[in-house]
Parts: structure tokens; C-alpha cells; sequence
């Protein structure tokens, strides 16, 4: 099953069982008392693209290939609104950092490349929510107060949402010489511009957010919870890394200078053709045609805004 048929069997899925796992609120319309909700996330963030990774070849782009040690910091602020008992829509504005690094795989064609590279990703996203299940916790049997311990009991909610969104991002390497890290979009590292070599790329995409999340309802104001969330992009370029391209060194050097021809080939010499044009002309290997992808796991927080009470007035019977 490919993602596309796993991305159809979610929602399916989601949609056939709503009204057997509906949310169990103590009234009917108590639902949408719990409308409006401002959230807040902080947690970790992931890449998988075409740099560092396991230390065999065959596992980019796999989630198994995602080097912890390189996970960094991704926070977000968002707001849901519920438009129905188990659908939500949700908008949200995401901080992540991403980083990759050859030095950290000992897969001897990766280690010798010797690339590496960290960008912050501002995205905006919007996506649909569907409740899977809901489970209350209190009393099921009519005794007495039950109604309202129901009402205050806790509630857990499962979720899977897919979307769409916005970012921008801007790789930057490490320079070999001072070990600072510097933009390498301006630089050209893979001879964009020149004869022969790709077109310069644009650093703003697009993404498809899909994923998971839970949360426990506290009380009628907070409620807690834990999101794991993919985003499929459409470019290649998130690690400055793509294609079969290393540009002739001398042209290299004329047209952008030593600098950039030292990010564009820092390989190590361990295996010296590596970085070489073969001798059809057609350019070595330096990274995959697959696009890159990022993710983020957050603890959530979410504040409720539920609506006023209107206040009653005492007619006089006179």
C-alpha cells in the first residue's frame, strides 16, 4: 500500500466509524461549548532528505533513516475550531529546524561526501480534522450527581488530520575553514546558472501535513495532548542537495569564486572518484531525486474559549 492509498484508508476509515465512536459528551450540544480552542506546541523536529542518515544506503527518505541526534527544536501556535461534533478545522503557524550531516554516517559513499547543512522552516498550514474515537471518563449508570461528574470527567480524543501549507526555508552550511555556518543559496553550490546545470531554486514550497494526535479535555478551559506530524514537499532543495551535478571546478571557480567551490566539494578524498564527472560528461552523484520531507513531534496545549452565559432577568408579575 502505497502512501497515497494509506493517506485514502485513514480517511475512510475515519469517516465510516464517526458515528459508532462519536464524541461522548454528558449533553448533546455540550460539543459546542468546546468551539474555539488557542493551542500551543513545543517539541521536536525531523528531515529526511538526502543527507547524513544510517550507515548503509538504500534507507533514505525511509523514517528509519532520521538521525536523532540531529532532531532540533519546532514550536508552533495554532487555532481549531470545531465545525461539527467530530470534525475540526485547524490553522497553525510552525517554527521547525532541520539539520543533516554526512560526518555523523559511517556508509562509506555518504561519509566521503562530507556535506551538511541546518535551515529554519516558517510555515503556515491549514488542515481538516476527523475524531476518531472518544472515550469519557466517569459513571455510566444513572445514580445520583452522575450528569455531573460526566460533564466534568475527562476526555481523551484521537485524531487524524491531513492538510496543506506554505514554507519558506534556507539551507546553510558550515564552512570549512571557520566551521560558522553561511547561507549557501547565494553561492551555487551545484553550478545553478551555468552550461549545463540546473535552474537556480525558489525556497518557498509547498507541504502536505498529515498525520496524528491525541487529547485529554481537563476541564471545560485546558486540555493536553501529543501530535505527530509529516509534511510531503515538493521540492528537493530543503539540504541545498539534488540531482547528479558536482560543476566543473575550474568553471566553478570563475563564475562563483573559492567560496563556492568549497561548499559545493567538501568531500573527504577516501574515494576519489567520487565527486568526478564520468567520462560521458554526464555529472557524479550528489544527492537523489526524491524530495525531501520534515516532521515534528509536539506536546500540545490548548486553551478553550467557550461561549458567555447570557444572564437572566426577573420579570415582575406587575
Amino acid at each position: 500500500m502505497n502512501r497515497k492509498q494509506t493517506l485514502y484508508f485513514i480517511i475512510f476509515s475515519a469517516c465510516l466509524f464517526q458515528n459508532y465512536y462519536s464524541q461522548n459528551f454528558a449533553r448533546p450540544n455540550d460539543w459546542k461549548k468546546y468551539r474555539k480552542e488557542i493551542i500551543f506546541q513545543g517539541g521536536v523536529s525531523g528531515f529526511l532528505g538526502d543527507l547524513g542518515g544510517l550507515n548503509r544506503i538504500g534507507t533514505d527518505f525511509s523514517p528509519v533513516d532520521i538521525e536523532f541526534v540531529l532532531t532540533r527544536p519546532a514550536f508552533s501556535l495554532a487555532y481549531r475550531y470545531k465545525i461539527a461534533k467530530n470534525f475540526n478545522w485547524h490553522t497553525s503557524f510552525n517554527y521547525l529546524l532541520v539539520a543533516g550531516d554526512d560526518r555523523l554516517t559511517t556508509e562509506p559513499y555518504r561519509n566521503n561526501r562530507n556535506l551538511n547543512f541546518k535551515s529554519n522552516i516558517f510555515e503556515f498550514a491549514t488542515r481538516l480534522e476527523v475524531s476518531i474515537f472518544d472515550s469519557k471518563v466517569g459513571h455510566r449508570y444513572g445514580i445520583k450527581k452522575t450528569l455531573a461528574r460526566r460533564h466534568k470527567g475527562k476526555s481523551n480524543e484521537f485524531i487524524a488530520f491531513v492538510g496543506i501549507g506554505g514554507f519558506y526555508f534556507n539551507p546553510k552550511g558550515r564552512n570549512p575553514a571557520t566551521g560558522k555556518f553561511e547561507p549557501l543559496y547565494p553561492l551555487h553550490t551545484e553550478g545553478q546558472g551555468l552550461p549545463g546545470g540546473p535552474k537556480q531554486y525558489k525556497r518557498i514550497s509547498i507541504s502536505i501535513p498529515m498525520g496524528v494526535a491525541w487529547r485529554m479535555t481537563l476541564n471545560k478551559l485546558w486540555c493536553v495532548g501529543l501530535e505527530f506530524n509529516y509534511r510531503k514537499t515538493f521540492t528537493d532543495y530543503i539540504d541545498d542537495v539534488h540531482g547528479t551535478y558536482y560543476p566543473d571546478r575550474a568553471v566553478q571557480l570563475d563564475a562563483y569564486g573559492p567560496k563556492s567551490l568549497a561548499f559545493a566539494d567538501p568531500s573527504l578524498g577516501t574515494i576519489p572518484t567520487a565527486t568526478a564527472n564520468n567520462g560521458d560528461g554526464t555529472g557524479a552523484q550528489r544527492g537523489d531525486k526524491e524530495k525531501d520531507s520534515y516532521m515534528a513531534l509536539q506536546v500540545t496545549i490548548g486553551r478553550f474559549f467557550p461561549p458567555k452565559r447570557r444572564k437572566t432577568k426577573l420579570r415582575s408579575k406587575f
